[in-house]
């Protein structure tokens, strides 16, 4: 069965009435990259990456995504606390472009590997 992230960060699994698996993911934060339709980028943190992608293509994401849908989750980073994921979500939002698409490139290469 397939497992979800519930309201308040809980694991659960379909089938189960919604009811926690293991417990809260509460030190689990991301720093993620989305590609605009227009070829752009966009950092910004989130808890779970993959809703906030979904509600960035709703048109509520952002409003700078808004206008430049769809979008596309290219990068992810998790941390162990907020604290640190906004650091780094500050340090990426610094780097030049370039430096930007050669961290998506170099994380592209890993996974495949």
């Amino acid at each position: 069965m397939p497992l979800t992230i519930g309201p308040c960060g809980k694991l659960t699994q379909s089938g189960r009435g919604g009811r926690p698996l293991f417990g809260t993911l509460r030190n689990v934060h991301f720093v993620y990259i989305l590609r605009c339709a227009d070829g752009s980028l966009y950092t910004g943190y989130a808890r779970d990456p993959r809703a906030r992608m979904r509600l960035h293509n709703t048109g509520r994401g952002a409003k700078y995504t808004a206008g430049r849908r769809p979008v596309r989750l290219v990068y992810t980073e998790s941390h162990d606390t907020l604290s640190a994921a906004l650091k780094r979500e500050y340090q990426i939002k610094q780097l030049p472009r370039m430096e930007k698409r050669a961290l998506v490139r170099l994380t592209k290469r890993r996974r495949v590997k």
